[in-house]
């Protein structure tokens, strides 16, 4: 997979935020045991409002770097692997 710059600018902002960063990592020691995140329990885990919780997942899930599988009320999350690793390749391709 290559990315745009379009979608690596996107990718940087949503990582840009500490608490992005703390649900990514919440969600990929998460899926080491599991295949899938519950919604409920990144918001157990995180001391913000849920609607602040939703937006920080929003960012996550249209900068495609979390997968979301939604089921009536309840979703669950899993980190894509194939976009972050093409995002890494991209920053690696930049130190030459």
């Amino acid at each position: 997979m290559i990315l745009d710059h379009k979608k690596v600018e996107r990718i940087s902002k949503a990582l840009g935020d500490p608490y992005r960063l703390k649900i990514m990592d919440m969600v990929k020691t998460q899926c080491q045991q599991n295949d899938w995140m519950q919604c409920a329990c990144i918001g157990s885990n995180i001391e913000l409002a849920q609607s602040t919780i939703s937006h920080h997942i929003s960012q996550l899930v249209d900068a495609e770097l979390l997968i979301a599988d939604k089921d009536g009320r309840n979703a669950k999350y899993q980190v894509n692997k194939e976009v972050l690793s093409a995002y890494v390749n991209f920053l690696n391709q930049l130190k030459g």
